[in-house]
C-alpha cells in the first residue's frame, strides 16, 4: 500500500518529468478529483495509507493522460467560472480566469443600467444576447447574478449548444435560453436587446499552429479561428449590432490582447460612442465596450 503523500508525490514527479507547467497544481487537482480529499483532509491524512488501490491506479492513469497535454477540465469535466461550477468538454472553450473581466464588466454595466430604467420609472425588462455563448458560461453566470433579467445565448454550433444547456439545468439558470444561430442568421429580427456581449474566436488562423498543444489540440478550431487577422467576427457582428440594439444599448467583447484598438475602430465607424478599453490582471488590453448613439 502506497501513502497518501507518496501517491500525490509521484503524480508531481510525472508531470514535472513531462514538463506540465502547472505540474504541482495539476497532480493536486487530479488528486483532489480522484480521492475526493480536500486540503485540510489530505493534511490530517497524509501519512495514512491508501487502502483502495484502483483509485491509485487511476490516480496515475490521469496523471498520464494529463501528460499528453489533455486539458486538465477535459478530465476532470469541470471549470469554475465566476464562482460557478461549469461542465466542459472538447466541444468548447475551457472557461479563463480573463473572460470573467468581461462577465464582471457586464455586470457592472447592466446594474447601472437598470437602476436608471428605474429612476426613469421605465419597468420593462432588462434582455441579454450572449453571442457565440460556447458553454454558456458568461449569460449563465449573468442570469445566475441578475435573476430579474432575460439572457439568450446563441451559438452555431449544436454540440457547443448540449453543453451550454446541460449547464443552464445544472446551475438552475431558468431565464436564460439558447439558441442555434449563425451570428444573427436565426435570430429574430424583431427582437432589440439592451446588451450584446460576446466572447468570438479571434485568434488568427495562421497563429493557432503556434498555441500550445493543449489548446491547439483539444480545444474546437471553430472557436478559436478568426480568420486570417483575427477580426472576423467584430465586424460581423458589430455590423449587425447596430440593428439589433435598442438605442442606448451597449456592444460589450472580449479581446485578444493586441486587438482592442482595432475593435474600437470597427465599433466606431460603426457609429458606437462612449468606447472605453479595460485590462485584465495582467495588465493587458481585454475588455472593449461601446454604446449606440441615442
Amino acid at each position: 500500500m502506497s501513502r497518501y503523500i507518496d501517491i500525490l508525490n509521484r503524480g508531481r514527479e510525472i508531470l514535472k518529468f513531462c514538463e506540465i507547467e502547472d505540474f504541482d497544481t495539476d497532480a493536486w487537482l487530479l488528486f483532489e478529483y480522484v480521492f475526493e480529499m480536500n486540503r485540510t483532509s489530505y493534511f490530517l491524512h497524509q501519512l495514512d495509507e491508501n487502502h483502495n488501490i484502483s483509485l491509485e491506479n487511476k490516480y496515475i492513469e490521469l496523471i498520464k493522460a494529463r501528460c499528453s497535454r489533455l486539458p486538465l477540465q477535459h478530465i476532470t469535466g469541470h471549470q469554475e467560472f465566476m464562482g460557478f461550477d461549469f461542465f466542459v468538454n472538447e466541444n468548447t472553450l475551457i472557461p479563463r480566469q480573463d473572460t470573467e473581466i468581461l462577465a464582471e464588466k457586464a455586470l457592472e454595466y447592466i446594474r447601472k443600467y437598470m437602476d436608471l430604467k428605474s429612476a426613469n420609472s421605465d419597468n420593462t425588462g432588462v434582455s441579454i444576447m450572449d453571442m457565440c455563448t460556447g458553454t454558456g458560461c458568461i449569460g449563465i453566470a449573468i442570469a445566475k447574478l441578475l435573476p430579474n433579467i432575460r439572457v439568450t445565448g446563441a451559438d452555431v454550433s449544436d454540440k457547443a449548444l448540449e453543453v451550454a444547456e446541460k449547464n443552464r439545468k445544472n446551475l438552475s439558470a431558468d431565464n436564460i435560453s439558447f439558441v442555434k444561430s449563425d451570428i444573427f442568421d436565426n435570430i429574430d429580427s424583431n427582437i432589440k436587446y439592451d446588451f450584446i456581449i460576446s466572447n468570438p474566436p479571434y485568434i488568427k488562423t495562421g497563429d493557432i499552429k503556434n498555441l500550445m498543444e493543449e489548446v491547439r489540440l483539444h480545444e474546437p478550431f471553430i472557436a478559436l479561428d478568426g480568420s486570417e487577422d483575427g477580426l472576423y467576427f467584430y465586424r460581423k457582428i458589430t455590423g449587425e449590432a447596430g440593428k439589433r440594439l435598442k438605442e442606448g444599448g451597449y456592444l460589450m467583447y472580449e479581446t485578444g490582447c493586441d486587438q482592442a484598438q482595432e475593435v474600437s475602430s470597427i465599433m466606431k465607424d460603426a457609429g458606437f460612442c462612449n468606447i472605453k478599453v479595460f485590462k485584465d490582471l495582467a495588465g493587458l488590453d481585454r475588455v472593449v465596450t461601446g454604446r449606440l448613439h441615442h
